[in-house]
């Protein structure tokens, strides 16, 4: 698609509180900027030190109203690169992930995700980490977790992520696939994995199953978001 050209990534960053933490995250990515690549960070009304944290470290600041979805398609207003890549702050890229994405692409597909892996050390961690992408490449949906990146002229093509509290991801995936298939990239991102560790790592496996499969056969994301926050 590109001839082998350098295609410009926005990194678009959703935040919320993220704290002492996000100077060491975006510290990690600052080889991407020194390149050419944007990093964009996009606040929800953080009331911690997120937004001192992230200054010198990021090339724009845009602030808005709470909301995944509704954060990640206001940064995505303001990118500036051929291709975006919407990145959890607790996710770390592989190595060359500017290139990877860029050969991806040249195979005329307008969207990917990378497999991931989940940062903690307990053996069921690897069996969610192993089914997560499985069932990544078996159905064609991504989740936020696996660092999507989609060519922006499709992304705006689309309307973005869908305004909903929950499931935009697979939502937007959904779509896409209309358009064409996803790059899966076998290459790891690798994502934290507080979010098991702190609610239970099977009680939060099941809840997410049965999450998704309420999403399949058409619970609100409304509702489900309620359920989830519970």
């Amino acid at each position: 698609m590109y001839g082998g050209e350098w295609v410009r990534l926005s990194i678009i960053i959703p935040v919320l509180n993220e704290g002492p933490k996000l100077a060491h995250y975006l510290s990690l990515l600052q080889g991407y900027r020194e390149v050419g690549h944007e990093i964009i960070l996009v606040d929800g009304g953080s009331t911690d030190a997120t937004l001192r944290q992230a200054q010198g470290r990021v090339d724009k600041i845009v602030e808005t109203d709470r909301g995944r979805a509704r954060q990640m398609n206001a940064g995505a207003e303001q990118a500036q690169g051929e291709v975006l890549l919407f990145l959890h702050a607790d996710t770390r890229l592989p190595e060359n992930a500017d290139g990877l994405i860029r050969e991806a692409l040249e195979t005329g597909r307008v969207w990917g995700r990378f497999d991931v892996r989940l940062s903690g050390q307990a053996w069921l961690l690897r069996v969610i980490e192993t089914f997560m992408n499985w069932r990544s490449c078996l159905t064609g949906m991504a989740t936020g977790d696996q660092a999507m990146f989609v060519l922006r002229e499709a992304f705006v093509h689309l309307g973005g992520f869908a305004d909903i509290p929950l499931m935009e991801d697979l939502e937007l995936s959904r779509r896409l696939k209309r358009i064409s298939a996803p790059c899966c990239l076998r290459p790891r991102v690798i994502t934290s994995s507080r979010r098991w560790e702190t609610r239970g790592v099977l009680r939060t496996v099941l809840l997410m199953w049965g999450l998704r499969l309420a999403w399949f056969f058409g619970v609100s994301a409304a509702r489900l978001h309620r359920i989830y926050y519970r």
